[in-house]
């Protein structure tokens, strides 16, 4: 068995495998694949030749299968025995980029080579099957065990469960509900099925390794600046200082962030809440906008009771970082509060 290959035997393999083709279909995959020049679509090359696009499909199938037969017999099987072993170990389903890329990887390739190559080798495989293309999805090969309906049900769920959170989810605890939810139906579901299959939708993103989201919430594929510091806040989870922040956004995305700027941007942008000298939340979080005064104000109204100096403080630093003097300078805010005997407070009686 071949287990080396380099990017020029492969492309002088593969066109003397075409060689053993009709002119037509050489013609066909060579200009879908880029092979020489740019990849051109089915109505590009259909029109050359007078034909519609479905005709120029079938021309690329019956080549493709032809070339099957020849590949078996040649070194370029070791291509199809790597994607077959790739495929195993992932679930049996990978988008066309992924396994390409994986395969390049494996066979320690050139990246510069023509991907076109290895993805007609694939698609020429009777073990691998390919995906139809389809509005909205990522070509994906899969290995013949694995079930359309498992397919469309895991997206399904997926869909169905982050939005009925409404935000994002790490991949674990999402993957771990969904094989809950479909194994008495399908049985067991592998967690690398579950990867493959949710990287096929374009409503569907993910974000370092370990988060996924819905594309339109722009949280984990954010483009503006307020889109950005709501991802680095719900990646730490924690209050932070518009100093820091900057820096964070900075140190993430790779590029400068003035902290003026992301100032700016907290300030006139109501999804974050001041909770103290420079620091901010997400409003999402429970918090709500004001002075200490207002959440003063606001801890007495839901109370409905007197309360000491020490429970006030305690309640005001659950969500304002600020120190234990300024919450009490604010107690003595003659217009609004009142003190009741020793070290009690309410809200000034009409």
């Amino acid at each position: 068995m071949v287990t080396t290959l380099n990017t020029r035997q492969i492309q002088d393999n593969f066109l003397s495998i075409l060689s053993g083709l009709t002119s037509k279909e050489q013609s066909v995959i060579t200009r879908r694949i880029g092979l020489g020049g740019e990849k051109e679509t089915l109505q590009s090359i259909g029109n050359t030749y007078g034909i519609t696009r479905e005709r120029v499909r079938q021309i690329e199938d019956v080549g493709i299968k032809k070339i099957w037969r020849i590949v078996r017999s040649s070194s370029l099987v070791y291509i199809q025995e790597t994607a077959e072993k790739i495929l195993s170990t992932a679930g049996g389903l990978m988008t066309k980029d992924k396994l390409v890329a994986a395969i390049i990887e494996e066979i320690r390739l050139d990246k510069d080579g023509n991907d076109g190559i290895l993805e007609v080798i694939i698609q020429s495989d009777f073990n691998i099957q390919k995906s139809k293309p389809q509005i909205g999805t990522s070509t994906y090969f899969y290995t013949p065990d694995i079930q359309k309906k498992l397919i469309g049900a895991i997206h399904k769920e997926a869909i169905t469960l982050l939005k009925k959170k409404g935000d994002i989810m790490e991949t674990s605890a999402l993957y771990e509900i969904i094989k809950a939810h479909l194994t008495p139906t399908f049985g067991k579901v592998d967690t690398c099925l579950i990867d493959g299959v949710l990287d096929i939708f374009d409503e569907l993103v993910k974000g370092e390794q370990k988060y996924i989201g819905l594309a339109k919430w722009k949280i984990l594929n954010p483009s503006t600046l307020k889109d950005k510091a709501i991802y680095i806040f719900k990646k730490e989870k924690n209050p932070i200082h518009f100093v820091e922040l900057a820096n964070k956004i900075s140190n993430h995305f790779g590029e400068l962030v003035k902290v003026a700027t992301i100032h700016n941007e907290l300030i006139r942008n109501n999804e974050f809440v001041l909770i103290g000298r420079g620091i901010y939340v997400l409003k999402a979080w429970g918090y709500k906008p004001g002075t200490v005064l207002d959440v003063i104000i606001d801890i007495f109204n839901k109370a409905k009771t007197p309360l000491s100096t020490e429970d006030i403080i305690a309640r005001v630093l659950k969500t304002r970082k600020v120190k234990t003097s300024t919450i009490y300078m604010n107690l003595q805010n003659k217009q609004q509060i009142e003190r009741i005997g020793r070290n009690m407070y309410q809200l000034k009686q009409a």
